[in-house]
């Protein structure tokens, strides 16, 4: 027997839908990486792509390949007139500001007891 896996009326599903802004940011274990370094630097931090790299454990290549993804979702910035390249973790983003939220509510309930 095979399910049935349907949303909402005129919304697609699968390979079709569109990514969720979950997706976009946990999809890959490099973004993630990439995401979890950023949470641990001191806020405004300036880095390039190999420091990121180093931070986050992951290739340069990953963060080649993944950073213009941060930057477009604004949770990093380019600090102008860097060179080379420099950025910096954006904390007053919107999206940023949320992840540091649901960071530190996510290390909160890990250190209460069980209910």
């Amino acid at each position: 027997m095979v399910n049935d896996v349907s949303g909402p009326p005129g919304k697609p599903v699968g390979a079709e839908a569109p990514r969720s802004g979950w997706q976009t940011i946990a999809g890959t274990e490099s973004v993630v990486k990439m995401v979890d370094a950023l949470l641990s630097l001191p806020p405004k931090r300036e880095f390039n792509q190999s420091e990121l790299a180093e931070f986050a454990d992951i290739s340069r290549k990953s963060v080649h390949t993944h950073l213009p993804r941060l930057k477009d979702i604004g949770i990093i910035t380019e600090v102008p007139e860097s060179t080379p390249t420099r950025y910096r973790f954006d904390t007053d983003s919107e999206v940023a500001k949320q992840l540091i939220k649901l960071d530190g509510a996510v290390n909160n309930a890990k250190e209460q007891p069980p209910a």
